[in-house]
């Protein structure tokens, strides 16, 4: 019998079978694949000369890496050296961090950044306000959810946007009651803005991966699903360039399956790629297509969420697009949705729906009525699912659809949710223990660079519903959709394999690729907190193919 390469000796989580935590005591990889999993007397025996022994301490768990289900790696890479916002908890606060950024920047250059939040800053800020702290200066900022754009009076006129410009379909330019804009564009009239901003070139995106890539896999991070760009990218001369070009050159960190826009759809189809297909040389590299991920509706935050009834009166400024527009709003309206997903199928291409409202979660499930959509290598899934209709919950399980959701997000849109949906909120909103139920298969991610790319606090997040930083005294968000521990790692370390439809991820049982992080066992056997052990992990060793690729 052939040697292992290494084993893993010591207490292993494998998330073997359908359900449970699937314990062993050791683990047998050769060749990049876990080849025995059960005993230690079963694995002593492949123990040769040259083996590696990873001896667990008495403190330390195994189990299989994370996968990211939701992260904009190359927006998140490129971002690192953006204006931060995110913890600017004042409008004066962000005016003096852009008013510094305005003083060192090149005369000609854009400033871009993200992390601005109407509600944290109490209103709208305006374009105005950039034009006072960096004057003459082209200037767009996303906001936290990156569904609205903040910009400067010289980008309004540079993209020709005044009193007299329509709403694009899908978007809403933020006006005074006198009709003039704001300087707040929603949805797709950001585009209107970002189409004039410079696209940062292969070569940038190839320079700024990697350092996120070590980050990640310090995180216990060994995959992600990229769902793609704020900005077009039709002949995938960016991200997916740099993705290919980092996998052949093996400096590609983690697994990527990196996703289309609807404006890419017809040229991927026409170079005959295919969701899964390799992006790289190698076809069976680390940089692989993803999905054509598509919009069906906006956001919480900027209240442009589709939704079956109408928002909670709003004490702010009203909604996006004025009077009218108090169930949100259609990004793709339902037919085109329907259309678009029926050709990417066509195409041998699996669709990803955006869908954060009940009306919106309802179109997205009917655009994957048809068989054709869902028999694909990749699996049909559905981002965010914020708030579900009780009667489309079991439509999940019945087409056998991903919920893609990000627990960290409710760590922000509890008050947000609570007062835009009133009693809805903890009925049906980040329902994720009546999806499960339900028979969709739970794929959770961060959702980064909107939040932060630690995926641990997340994690917590999803068993406990509280967050260190709400006020005092603010009850748990909806304590009856709580998972477990169990059922949380298989989302975080399973259902991201399993909606990109890998039989050999996931999991760390015999024939399956042996990605392992070891992590404090603290983390599983303490009581989950808000910053407790779970929610503060770190790995000490990760592997990817059974080589590491992180040792602490």
């Amino acid at each position: 019998m052939e040697p292992a390469g290494s084993v893993v000796l010591g207490r292993i989580l494998t998330l073997a079978g359908d359900h449970g935590l699937g314990e062993v005591a050791a683990i047998a990889i050769r060749d990049g694949c876990v080849v025995a999993a059960g005993s230690r007397s079963d694995v002593e025996v492949l123990i040769g000369r040259r083996t590696r022994r990873i001896e667990l301490g008495p403190d330390e768990v195994a189990l299989p890496g994370l996968t990211d289900s939701h992260l904009h790696l190359a927006e998140a890479a490129i971002a690192i050296d953006a204006i931060q916002l995110a913890r600017a908890e004042t409008l004066e606060d962000g005016l003096g961090r852009i008013a510094e950024a305005h003083q060192t920047a090149d005369s000609s250059a854009w400033l871009t950044g993200h992390g601005w939040a109407r509600d944290r800053w109490g209103g709208w800020p305006t374009a105005a306000q950039l034009g006072r702290v960096a004057p003459g200066r082209r200037v767009a900022l996303w906001a936290h959810d990156h569904h609205a754009l903040w910009v400067s009076p010289e980008a309004l006129v540079i993209a020709g946007v005044g009193m007299t410009t329509a709403d694009p379909s899908g978007g809403a330019i933020r006006r005074t009651e006198d009709g003039l804009p704001t300087g707040i564009l929603h949805e797709s009239a950001t585009v209107l803005v970002t189409a004039h901003i410079p696209a940062p070139t292969a070569a940038a995106y190839e320079a700024a991966l990697p350092r996120l890539g070590r980050d990640l896999v310090a995180l216990g991070v060994v995959a992600v699903h990229d769902p793609g760009l704020l900005r077009p990218n039709p002949r995938l001369d960016g991200p997916q360039r740099a993705y290919g070009n980092l996998a052949d050159a093996g400096r590609l960190a983690v697994r990527v399956h990196a996703s289309i826009r609807s404006e890419a759809l017809e040229f991927v189809i026409a170079r005959g790629l295919r969701s899964g297909d390799g992006l790289g040389a190698d076809a069976e590299g680390r940089a692989r297509l993803g999905w054509l991920k598509l919009f069906a509706d906006g956001s919480l935050g900027s209240r442009t969420a589709a939704m079956l009834e109408p928002f909670e009166p709003d004490t702010g400024s009203g909604p996006a697009g004025g009077p009218g527009r108090d169930r949100g709003m259609w990004v793709t309206e339902p037919k085109v949705l329907e259309r678009l997903t029926a050709r990417a199928a066509a195409g041998g291409i699996a669709t990803q729906i955006h869908a954060i409202g009940d009306a919106a979660v309802r179109a997205a499930l009917d655009a994957f009525r048809s068989e054709s959509t869902r028999a694909l290598r990749l699996r049909a899934r559905i981002e965010h699912a914020q708030l579900v209709d009780p009667a489309d919950l079991p439509r999940f399980g019945q087409l056998g659809i991903v919920a893609s959701v990000q627990p960290v997000h409710l760590r922000t849109d509890a008050d947000l949710a609570r007062r835009a949906w009133g009693a809805r909120a903890e009925r049906t909103s980040y329902a994720w223990r009546s999806l499960l139920r339900s028979g969709a298969t739970l794929a959770f991610g961060t959702d980064a660079p909107v939040e932060p790319i630690d995926p641990w606090p997340g994690l917590a997040l999803s068993i406990n519903r509280r967050w260190a930083g709400w006020p005092p005294g603010t009850p748990d968000f909806g304590p009856d959709q709580a998972l477990t521990l169990v059922e949380t790692l298989r989302a975080a370390c399973l259902g991201p394999a399993q909606a990109e439809g890998a039989h050999d991820r996931g999991r760390l049982t015999a024939g399956q690729r042996a990605d392992v992080m070891v992590i404090p066992a603290a983390a599983i056997t303490q009581p989950i907190e808000v910053d407790g052990p779970l929610a503060t992990t770190r790995p000490r060793l990760v592997l990817i193919d059974g080589k590491v690729v992180f040792e602490a």
